[in-house]
């Protein structure tokens, strides 16, 4: 049986209704166990998004989970404001709280995997919680400097060098170190927990026409290439970023390391909005989540789709196989 912790996510958007819809989906698998950590009230307003009606338990404590019967077990946080559409500091605090009580969960051996839904990073800050995302809490949390942001889809999989950098900044944070650190990190994932024995791994170019040798930037020559060449079985490039995409080569490639943000997430999303995965890499849990946002727009109006939040359960569902088959 796979067990899975859900976040609610920003409760003033549509992490609470996308995983409610999710959770009564995930119900007709007999081979499940759903935990879900939420303020009540919070998971009372979100069943009113469902045409049908869903069975559950409601506890008090991490410690009631493993005596709860019912498939979908869920944790209260209290009650909790929602102020649909827009960030607060509430909204920040219930967000940061049902991480890390989730994760308490899973370091209780209680759930397998957690699955987060979308924060407001602005609701964070409004909440004092110093990190920028899921991804730099959880590195924190299990005291690891190897994590990487890492993105699934059928389509592509691609990680980043740098995560959540200012654009300015990215040159100076782009060093063979921690190219390298990306390298591996995401060799040893490819190899455990998706079992591809021998990656095929593409790096892209920092600078436009991946420097054009040297005329625009030398980060290419100087930085990229050298480590490159130290993985000439795994490793390709840098590559041109847009003749890269434009011409689909990322479907000769089991994932992209791309050097910022936005060199890959623009090209993913194109891909897969509405279905594509945000998982970290490096750590020795399993996170995965729904590659959107809080959705403001839309936010208590029923309108939300679980299908990236599907998604996020069967990658992660994937990742505890390959794991298992490598004990």
């Amino acid at each position: 049986m796979k067990r899975f912790v859900f976040t609610c996510g920003d409760i003033n958007g549509i992490g609470p209704e996308i995983v409610i819809k999710s959770l009564q989906q995930l119900t007709y698998n007999d081979d499940i166990k759903l935990i879900y950590c939420c303020p009540k009230n919070v998971f009372t307003k979100s069943v009113g998004f469902l045409e049908n009606k869903i069975k559950y338990k409601a506890v008090a404590s991490i410690d009631e989970i493993a005596n709860c019967k019912e498939k979908i077990c869920v944790l209260d946080l209290g009650k909790a404001k929602i102020k649909y559409g827009e960030p607060t500091e509430v909204s920040g605090q219930v967000a940061y709280e049902s991480i890390n009580k989730a994760l308490d969960v899973l370091d209780a051996n209680l759930a397998d995997a957690i699955i987060t839904a979308p924060i407001s990073k602005l609701a964070f800050k409004m909440a004092g919680v110093d990190f920028p995302g899921h991804t730099e809490l959880l590195g924190a949390r299990y005291k690891t400097e190897d994590f990487k942001m890492m993105f699934l889809s059928e389509a592509m999989s691609c990680a980043l060098v740098t995560i959540h950098e200012k654009l300015q900044d990215v040159p100076g944070l782009i060093t063979e170190e921690k190219v390298e650190e990306t390298i591996k990190t995401v060799m040893a994932t490819l190899k455990m927990d998706f079992g591809i024995d021998n990656p095929r791994i593409a790096l892209l170019g920092l600078n436009p026409h991946a420097g054009e040798e040297g005329k625009i930037g030398r980060e290419e020559i100087d930085i990229i290439e050298p480590v490159v060449k130290r993985y000439p079985k795994t490793c390709a490039g840098p590559f041109v970023p847009d003749a890269f995409f434009g011409t689909r080569r990322y479907q000769n490639f089991n994932m992209v390391i791309g050097m910022y943000h936005d060199q890959v997430l623009i090209p993913f999303k194109l891909l897969n909005f509405d279905n594509g995965v945000n998982f970290t890499a490096g750590l020795p849990i399993i996170r995965t989540s729904p590659d959107h946002g809080t959705a403001y727009d839309i936010a208590g109006k029923g309108l939300a789709r679980q299908d990236s939040m599907l998604e996020a359960v069967k990658w992660a569902s994937v990742i505890i196989e390959g794991r298992e088959k490598k004990i």
